[in-house]
């Protein structure tokens, strides 16, 4: 997990947890193809230093995540391993998929993690953030998502939406320009891969 220890200070257990969550999900894409298989090599910066640069611009301390869309487990898992004292729901509506983050969880020993095969129309319950990586154009995200965020400030950050996006997205957050914060990525990380990955932060 060197491309993480290279940007976050790491207990020996989180180290432990990241390189069996790594191991763990090399077994599950062979079975059900969770990212393609020629990225599945990258998976440590492409993946999870990916999923933490969250980390980076959101203090998850004592607060109430759902990741939706999870797919494999991001960005929620790492987020998860990262911020031991934040609460974690991850919901995809594949139940194959979700099937493989329980057993992930429960391999790792994760206590602050909880997945169901739901649609994000179907959750109860209200979080201080919702976060995801871009799993559909961002206005249809806003509205899937929007009933599920309690305003407020319990962090760091405004709550709201935190959404992982690559390229050129202008047009489909023109409606929202005056509540969006855009950070850019490689203002924490230096790989190439970086250059155009941004987080969109919706504030409620």
């Amino acid at each position: 997990m060197e491309c993480i220890e290279k940007y976050f200070y790491l207990t020996e257990n989180q180290k432990e947890q990241l390189k069996t969550f790594s191991e763990i999900f090399k077994e599950w894409n062979s079975k059900i193809n969770l990212v393609s298989r020629k990225d599945i090599e990258f998976l440590c910066v492409n993946h999870i230093l990916h999923s933490l640069s969250i980390s980076k611009y959101v203090d998850f301390d004592d607060t109430k995540v759902v990741d939706v869309g999870t797919g494999g487990g991001f960005p929620g898992i790492p987020l998860a391993i990262l911020n031991p004292k934040a609460d974690f729901l991850l919901v995809d509506s594949i139940k194959k998929k979700i099937s493989c983050v329980k057993d992930i969880i429960e391999k790792l020993n994760l206590k602050n993690v909880k997945a169901e095969a739901k649609r994000s129309t179907e959750i109860k319950g209200k979080f201080d953030f919702v976060v995801a990586r871009a799993v559909t154009n961002f206005a249809k995200f806003y509205t899937d998502v929007k009933h599920l965020i309690k305003g407020g400030i319990v962090t760091n950050q405004t709550n709201g939406i935190i959404y992982l996006k690559g390229g050129e997205f202008n047009k489909e957050i023109s409606e929202f320009k005056k509540k969006i914060h855009i950070i850019k990525i490689s203002e924490f990380f230096d790989e190439q891969y970086f250059e155009t990955k941004k987080i969109i932060h919706y504030k409620f």
